[in-house]
């Protein structure tokens, strides 16, 4: 199980496949538009979709020509939420830390 954990933990660790989870946060998308949005390439945007596919994060379904991907567990943004607090309440620490050594 931990070795399962680890490698969901992977997956997420790479900034630009962030970026698509993201972008898929608030609807379904087409490759056209995720690339507009993340600014990654076609070949670069496909290795990350193929991974966050293949790893459950992510659905895909065909419309005509289009292939659109959405999220298959919106959960994974509690994670995010999680460790973005504990980054604002590390930085406000330090923020106040510093004040006091002034």
């Amino acid at each position: 199980m931990v070795a399962v954990v680890a490698e969901r933990f992977k997956i997420l660790a790479e900034p630009a496949r962030l970026a698509v989870l993201n972008e898929l946060r608030s609807r379904p998308r087409n490759v056209s538009e995720l690339i507009e949005a993340t600014g990654l390439n076609q070949a670069n945007l496909s290795k990350h979709l193929q991974l966050l596919h293949a790893h459950g994060f992510v659905e895909r379904r065909r419309e005509g020509l289009f292939v659109i991907y959405q999220l298959a567990d919106a959960s994974v943004f509690e994670l995010c939420d999680i460790m973005c607090g504990q980054l604002k309440r590390r930085a406000s620490a330090q923020v106040t830390r510093l004040r006091a050594v002034r």
